[in-house]
């Protein structure tokens, strides 16, 4: 084992210091199986920053710029997570519904965008949200707050590629419908196309970092071409007469598709938006890709002539029947497949970004069985147990299909809940209790933080009742039309706080917060030399972890 060494950390401005690493309190994986963390070579800025936070890099760093961002677009999506949900806000409040829906929440989600990007440009961390909950929460709330921002985020993520991967699956099986009119897709079917891509998406992701950068540049690319290919083709090719809808249609006629008040419908179908515009990374990407996917919307509301066909159309699949209805069937057929490709990219990159948060809030042991799930393959330094554990998820969560349509749709509604609510808490803690304690980054948005904070916090009180209200009350309600996302999402996070205060509130402590929070614009927080890659004998250096 080589010698201890002093860890080089860096500062706001790029200032090296040298910090002798027993002082560090560095989490590792790798210190949980008798292994010291040993930093036995010049680290580079990212490293260091994240070796001041508190943590040890475990995973190689093989991906370059494009690949890092494919990775992140490709959990994002364009043309496949609008066609995901396009039955939501198409069912609750038609064509202007959607207009609409998408500027309104757009508008809003940008607060949270904002809030999001001002922590994370303090504190850039893989597990952001939850250092973040720990630096910003009242003194000694530190871990059940990020406890519960973490609970929060990996139930939204561990939905990710159950909803995602369900979803392809059902599209799978509603071309094969298209193609051969004499075929009736049973829910069995679709499951057994589900296990199989999570199969294939697992075998995939177990690979090495470099192999995944590169297949989410071409995820990337196939994106892109689809979206252009989908924005020209289906109103240029549309076999309907007249080819558009009129004006009034698109921006005026509101339709409620529920038994709620229009008002209340209308905010209802925001499921969709904030659904296709949440995942990893997403206060960095979803500002600029807010306009493409509002054009797909557009060309929606514009070209489609019968929205309850689409929405309860024959083949279980709005985007399937949107095509064939526009396009006609061979034509309509070609571009859903086109979608379906593009799709199996946006789950195979909610996978890894899956596996990748859970691994960071296992390395901190907030998750029953963490010591397995924080392995790292030696082999490919991957998360390979972790990975496995997010798919076996999937597949558990993907059984709901069998109660009914609206079981498996509270999947979608999980994910935009739990991962907002872990978005949000942060931003709100930082607007009623962090007063001094946080220390913007060099991004920030000064005089406007707390205004944007209020409009993000306020956005969520309003947007978490509409998520898990059932379409329909009174007689209607029944055990096949009930929103079941209360109690797929209430009952864990019950769990886990019952399991805090049984159990884990006695050894829980949080993530390493150190250096009294460390952050790029702080310059007095180190004292110390440049660390030149050679043993150090400086013990200048005071490091403190911060009481939470």
């Amino acid at each position: 084992m080589a010698s201890q060494r002093n860890a080089s950390v860096v500062s706001a401005g790029g200032t090296h210091h040298q910090v002798h690493e027993e002082r560090m309190q560095v989490t590792s994986v790798f210190t949980k199986r008798g292994e010291h963390a040993v930093l036995d070579h010049e680290a580079d800025a990212d490293e260091e920053v994240l070796v001041a936070l508190g943590y040890k890099q475990e995973f190689k760093r093989d991906l370059t710029w494009i690949e890092s961002f494919s990775v992140s677009f490709s959990v994002l999506g364009l043309l496949p997570s609008i066609a995901s949900t396009l039955g939501y806000n198409l069912a609750f409040s038609g064509q202007a519904g959607s207009v609409w829906g998408w500027i309104v929440a757009g508008v809003l989600i940008q607060s949270v965008v904002f809030g999001m990007a001002e922590l994370c440009s303090s504190m850039p961390t893989a597990g952001g949200l939850y250092y973040a909950a720990a630096v910003l929460a009242p003194e000694g709330w530190g871990p059940f707050a990020s406890w519960c921002v973490g609970w929060s985020n990996f139930l939204g993520f561990s939905t990710g590629p159950c909803s995602v991967n369900y979803a392809l699956a059902s599209m799978i099986i509603a071309a094969a419908e298209v193609a051969n009119e004499n075929y009736v897709g049973k829910v069995w079917h679709v499951y057994l196309t589900f296990l199989l891509i999570l199969i294939i998406q697992g075998l995939l992701t177990m690979q090495s970092t470099k192999f995944l950068g590169r297949m989410n540049v071409v995820g990337t690319v196939a994106n892109m071409v689809v979206l252009i290919i989908f924005i020209i083709w289906l109103p240029a090719a549309s076999i309907q007469r007249p080819k558009f809808n009129d004006n009034q249609t698109v921006w005026v006629n509101l339709q409620n598709g529920t038994e709620w008040p229009m008002g209340w419908s209308f905010i209802m179908g925001f499921l969709s938006v904030i659904w296709t515009m949440s995942g990893y990374d997403t206060p960095f990407h979803l500002s600029e890709e807010s306009v493409p996917r509002f054009s797909i919307i557009l060309v929606i509301a514009y070209t489609v002539k019968d929205v309850a066909e689409v929405v309860a159309g024959p083949y279980g699949q709005p985007m399937a029947s949107l095509c064939v209805q526009v396009l006609g069937k061979n034509s309509g057929l070609a571009m859903f497949a086109l979608n379906i490709i593009a799709q199996f990219f946006v789950g195979q990159g909610c996978t890894i970004a899956s596996s990748r948060v859970i691994f960071a809030y296992s390395r901190d042991g907030a998750i029953p069985g963490s010591r397995w799930w924080s392995r790292v393959n030696q082999k490919t330094k991957t998360p390979v147990n972790c990975i496995w554990f997010v798919l076996t998820i999937a597949a558990l969560l993907g059984l709901l299909a069998f109660a009914s349509p609206v079981a498996i749709g509270a999947v979608f509604s999980i994910g935009a809940i739990g991962q907002y609510i872990a978005f949000v808490t942060p931003i709100g803690l930082k607007l009623f209790f962090a007063r001094d304690k946080f220390r913007p980054g060099p991004w920030n948005l000064g005089k406007f933080s707390k205004p944007v904070g209020a409009v993000a916090v306020s956005f969520l009180l309003l947007i978490i009742p509409a998520l898990v209200f059932p379409a329909v009350k009174g007689a209607d309600l029944t055990d096949l039309t009930m929103n079941y996302t209360c109690l797929i999402y209430g009952g864990p996070m019950m769990f886990a706080i019952i399991y805090y205060a049984v159990s884990a509130r006695h050894w829980f402590k949080g993530p390493r917060v150190n250096i009294e929070h460390v952050i790029h614009g702080d310059e007095h927080v180190l004292h110390g030399d440049v660390l030149e890659g050679s043993e150090s004998h400086s013990d200048r250096a005071e490091v403190s972890e911060k009481k939470i």
